[in-house]
């Protein structure tokens, strides 16, 4: 594969970007879940202070990849890490290096922010992106279980009905 080009995402990928979300909740079995216009892109990714990032990965001036990222805090450590939320290399590209490219210029990212930490999460049943991360030496971190809230538990928690 030719030289590989990985650069900030501009707001001119909004599009570029919902295509590959939308490509990789296909490969997720989560096509229905995948609900961002490109408005809610423009006032996240895009907006005057963002607090997520993205990235494109170029071959010859074709986009084969994104990365989504944002920084969180850990008490701990003390210290951000930088937490990928999105991985995607599109199917013909996959197997020449464009997945550790990405993986690789956050790693960088990440230790120019001081972070003390580099994660991200990945499904269980996916085992090709399973042994990638195994070879790049990254850990499964099994002794956490991930809890997320969403629709009418998020609403109920946030708006707990008032009692007399």
């Amino acid at each position: 594969m030719s030289q590989l080009n990985i650069r900030p995402a501009t707001e001119q990928d909004i599009d570029l970007i919902l295509h590959f979300v939308r490509e990789l909740a296909i490969y997720e079995k989560a096509e229905d879940e995948a609900k961002a216009t490109p408005e809610h892109i423009r006032r996240t990714l895009f907006c005057e202070h963002p607090a997520v990032f993205g990235l494109i990965c170029e071959v010859e001036g074709k986009a084969i990849g994104f990365a989504v990222y944002f920084f969180n805090y850990s008490t701990w450590q003390g210290q951000h890490g930088l937490y990928l939320e999105d991985l995607y290399v599109t199917p013909d590209a996959r197997g020449h290096g464009a997945g550790k490219a990405l993986l690789q210029r956050l790693a960088q990212i990440a230790l120019d922010k001081d972070c003390g930490r580099f994660e991200w999460s990945c499904l269980d049943w996916n085992t090709p992106s399973i042994q990638f991360y195994d070879s790049l030496g990254a850990l499964p971190q099994n002794e956490w279980i991930r809890y997320r809230m969403t629709g009418s538990a998020l609403q109920a928690l946030a708006h707990p009905k008032q009692s007399n």
